[in-house]
């Protein structure tokens, strides 16, 4: 089973996506609600999903690094810089950091991404696309 996390230009809400992970901890199906994280311009969906931010989320699902420095290893970069990479995407629900003794391990529950930008102006005359 493929799981989607959601992405959609918006406010900044991650209650669906709190909810949806509280669920897959409690070994709920989500697929009834699908996770949905919304971003809140083009400028930070941007910044979040880099190229190198992709490279270190698919990094940590082929290779499950036991730290972030294991997975600044994998990537081949420093680790401060790994770090604050991964940072950025613990603090968007895109990973979690789970402690294991003196070390984090990133976590990412998801198989893909499913990217929704509009293009269109929606019916209160607003613009779809926001920077």
């Amino acid at each position: 089973m493929t799981r989607t996390l959601h992405i959609r230009l918006g406010p900044t809400d991650h209650g669906d996506l709190e909810e949806a992970l509280g669920a897959l901890d409690a070994g709920q199906d989500i697929e009834a609600k699908p996770a949905t994280l919304s971003i809140e311009g083009l400028e930070t969906l941007g910044r979040i999903f880099r190229s190198t931010n992709l490279e270190l989320l698919q990094a940590i699902i082929e290779h499950d690094p036991e730290s972030i420095r294991a997975l600044a290893r994998v990537v081949d970069r420093h680790p401060p810089d790994v770090l604050e990479n991964v940072h950025e995407l613990a603090d968007y629900g895109l990973i979690e950091l789970r402690e294991e003794g003196r070390s984090k391990r990133p976590l990412v529950w998801y198989d893909e991404l499913d990217i929704d930008v509009p293009l269109r102006t929606d019916d209160s005359g607003a613009d779809a696309v926001t920077p």
